[in-house]
């Protein structure tokens, strides 16, 4: 099946452009277009797309506010003319599954679509970076406010740190000596017992309750106490 997009951005040559590239893709089928956040919101109710382009700046309801909005109920991959590291803390913090340039290629635009449908995060180590110096520069992050999560054992503490310095599963299995698909049964017992979707927001909540430290350092994980 097909993965189906909607793209939300205010200029029309840009949503065109996107339109073109990813409906040239085999499995990528672009299913509406919004022209802001609002409008988003409204089409991404109506078509219930598997992966929402977002552009962060946008007049009315921007980006990240639609994005918040969307959190939980579909996937959304922020799209931004400008490399700034407020808007990958931001939309990273949003929800957001993945932060991408308007100048990607067409093949790292459609890589990027599918990885993010896939259930997996845009959470290159250049972005990593980026979110590790925005917590540096904008003080420390929010307190973790969900529920309790069940206890991780010392090996899922460790990879989940090594996920929020920007390893893939292949980097983390050549890091810690296993094998790749161990790492993926890891991964995914992470994400269930600390609640969150995907990476990306593996990555923020180990900053967010301190697992890792914004200047690369770890502590043994200690669950928060839920409010």
């Amino acid at each position: 099946m097909s993965i189906r997009v909607l793209i939300a951005d205010d200029q029309s040559m840009v949503r065109e452009a996107f339109v073109v590239l990813l409906n040239a893709q085999p499995d990528i089928e672009v299913v509406g277009e919004a022209v802001d956040g609002d409008d988003a919101l409204d089409k991404a109710a109506a078509l219930e797309p598997d992966v929402v382009l977002m552009d962060v700046r946008m007049p009315g309801t921007d980006g990240l506010e639609a994005t918040r909005r969307l959190a939980g109920r579909t996937k959304v991959l922020m799209l931004t003319t400008f490399d700034l590291d407020e808007y990958v803390y931001e939309a990273l913090r949003a929800g957001a599954s993945g932060f991408l340039l308007k100048k990607a290629t067409a093949r790292e635009l459609g890589e990027a679509v599918r990885v993010v449908a896939n259930g997996d995060a845009m959470l290159a180590p250049s972005v990593t970076r980026r979110l590790i110096s925005a917590f540096a520069r904008f003080g420390p992050p929010r307190p973790y406010t969900g529920g309790s999560p069940g206890p991780l054992t010392p090996r899922e503490s460790e990879i989940l740190t090594l996920i929020a310095h920007g390893l893939s599963n292949t980097e983390i299995a050549d890091n810690l000596v296993i094998a790749e698909q161990t790492v993926k049964t890891h991964v995914s017992n992470i994400l269930t017992k600390i609640g969150v979707r995907d990476r990306t927001q593996a990555a923020v909540y180990a900053f967010q309750t301190g697992l890792v430290t914004p200047y690369g350092g770890a502590r043994s994980y200690d669950p928060p106490t839920a409010p």
